[in-house]
């Protein structure tokens, strides 16, 4: 272990990632039919993974090298389609088996415990529905008489004490602008072990949460330029490291 919290592996360095054999099976972008995801899987292959492919098949998902869980949309109706379709059992199970999965903005809020946007009054759970439980607390609207939500465009990360062994962020500095459009973020209950950075508007929210093999962007690294895609390396290093150690490679 290398001291990163859980993600064992993680001191794969560079050249030993680029000499890992390219018989890996594919990260999967998982499609729950909400947002344009080419962008994300762009990002991706940009960053160093070949084989990405976008998949809403709950068997594809169990076998992937790595998860990516992005999404627009509301939260209710994403986690209905997840549980409707059967995707929810096969990301649990991933996860349980070791695989690296990183949320983006919807995709982080899912990861929690639970969420009220878009629930309807006579859901069970109202006002709240049950996400999946990845990661501790809920996903709450930001509200504000001052600011403007929803909050767009670049904004500053700053990284926690727990986020300086992130290996998501290794190499990424205090401060460093990215690229946010959302109106929910994950709310004050979530626990503070697991917040790797914030970023402070309306509220201090969690930009970026990390357990183990479970990682999160509240922003979009796909648009976040030069951080961004450093962002998505370091992700992409996660997934090489977990196929270092003999899980995912195909004979």
């Amino acid at each position: 272990m290398c001291g990163c919290g859980g993600v064992e592996g993680c001191e794969v360095v560079a050249s030993e990632a680029e000499a890992m054999p390219r018989t890996v099976k594919p990260l999967v972008v998982i499609d729950y039919h909400k947002g344009n995801l080419s962008s994300v899987r762009r990002g991706l292959m940009r960053a160093g993974w070949d084989d990405v492919v976008i998949s809403d098949d709950p068997a594809a998902i169990r076998v992937a090298a790595g998860l990516v869980l992005p999404g627009v949309g509301a939260f209710y109706d994403a986690i209905a389609f997840m549980r409707g379709s059967g995707q929810d059992t096969a990301v649990l199970a991933a996860v349980a088996a070791g695989t690296p999965i990183l949320g983006i903005c919807l995709g982080l809020q899912l990861l929690l415990g639970r969420g009220d946007e878009g629930v309807p009054r006579d859901a069970p759970e109202a006002p709240w529905v049950t996400g999946l439980g990845l990661l501790g607390g809920s996903c709450t609207r930001l509200d504000s008489a001052r600011l403007k939500v929803p909050h767009v465009g670049w904004d500053q990360l700053h990284v926690t004490e727990e986020g300086r062994a992130c290996p998501l962020l290794a190499g990424v500095p205090e401060g460093a602008n990215v690229y946010y459009t959302h109106s929910y973020a994950a709310a004050d209950d979530v626990d503070a072990a697991q917040v790797a950075a914030r970023t402070h508007y309306t509220r201090s929210f969690a930009g970026v949460m990390w357990e183990g093999n479970v990682f999160g962007c509240q922003f979009h690294p796909e648009k976040s330029s030069g951080t961004g895609l450093a962002i998505l390396r370091n992700y992409v290093s996660i997934v090489r490291a977990s196929a270092a150690r003999g899980k995912d490679v195909c004979a």
